[in-house]
């Protein structure tokens, strides 16, 4: 099982599909962002799980598809948001054309989403439609939650864990039980590789936070600081208020009560306040622990040796992103 053989075959499935029709305003941004690149880590998902229970990929690849482009949605949308000029590395949809297009190309999106599980029988289409609909709203639940905590100064890391288990983690695991579902696998391996799923995206989310504050412009894609400068009160920031001195504390907490135009300052202090309290060493450990914890769950699962070696080769990589 090769990670690169399905990213290139899911590539060739989306180039084969031609986005760019009329009215060209609504289409023009759903194929710019479609195109921006990543590691295309969700559908790649769910191509392995469907191999991994069926050894037949390529039936998963409508699947695949919507789950590709409900996550671009949610990106296009998270980007209006959040203000944020740049997305992977280049110019985010409301910046290259502008809000009212990236609100309507969005909504476009969610609903193309939709229509790729019509490629399937009845049984296997409900199954894929009721996991969708209940991820797709999971999604919203978390977007909500991470906007509610911009205002509230009270957020414990429990709520912070389960806003990104929402706002991430369940498309992960959903991706996986796709695969799972279009291979007809039986319901204890399709919730088993969900909850893999799941642990895997809590590891993910935590790791991007890192790589927000730590990570290098050039491979990151995204601004560094940029959780800083919008006051998200991340892992990073939560350990803080439990680990640091009132004196830091006090100080950090001054730092997040407003939005600056320049923030150079903001990130340099920010940054040295989470280095001098450990703080990048106990976010890799809490990475670790659910990377493990998803581990833990191939265990049970009833594949070959081979399937779980293959899962967990798949969890490695995820993890070993360019720090």
């Amino acid at each position: 099982m090769d990670i690169l053989h399905y990213q290139q075959e899911f590539l060739q499935y989306l180039e084969s599909k031609d986005w760019v029709k009329e009215p060209k305003n609504l289409y023009d941004p759903i194929d710019y962002i479609l195109r921006l690149g990543g590691k295309r880590m969700r559908p790649v998902l769910t191509l392995m799980a469907a191999d991994i229970f069926s050894s037949d990929y390529k039936k998963a690849m409508p699947a695949a598809l919507a789950i590709e482009v409900f996550h671009n949605f949610t990106l296009v949308h998270d980007d209006i948001m959040d203000d944020a000029p740049l997305r992977r590395g280049k110019a985010t949809v409301h910046e290259k054309w502008d809000i009212s297009t990236g609100i309507l190309s969005g909504d476009a999106m969610l609903i193309l989403a939709y229509q790729y599980f019509e490629n399937y029988e009845p049984a296997v289409f409900q199954k894929l439609a009721k996991l969708f609909s209940k991820t797709a709203l999971e999604v919203c639940d978390g977007q909500q939650l991470d906007v509610d905590f911009e205002t509230r100064k009270d957020v414990t890391i429990d709520e912070y864990i389960n806003m990104i288990r929402l706002k991430t983690s369940v498309l992960v695991a959903a991706a996986l039980k796709m695969g799972a579902i279009v291979a007809e696998a039986n319901e204890e391996n399709a919730n088993l590789i969900y909850d893999f799923g799941l642990n895997l995206g809590l590891a993910f989310q935590l790791q991007d936070d890192y790589l927000d504050t730590f990570g290098d412009p050039e491979t990151f894609g995204k601004q560094v600081g940029g959780d800083i400068i919008e006051n998200k009160k991340t892992f990073l920031y939560l350990k803080t208020l439990e680990v640091a001195d009132k004196a830091t504390v006090k100080k950090i907490k001054h730092f997040y009560r407003k939005k600056l135009k320049e923030n150079n300052i903001k990130i340099t202090e920010v940054t040295r306040i989470f280095k001098i309290n450990d703080i990048p060493f106990l976010i890799k450990e809490e990475i670790e622990d659910y990377t493990q914890k998803a581990f833990a769950t191939l265990a049970k699962m009833n594949i070959t040796e081979g399937n779980k070696e293959n899962l967990k080769v798949f969890g490695l990589w995820l993890m070993n992103r360019t720090v």
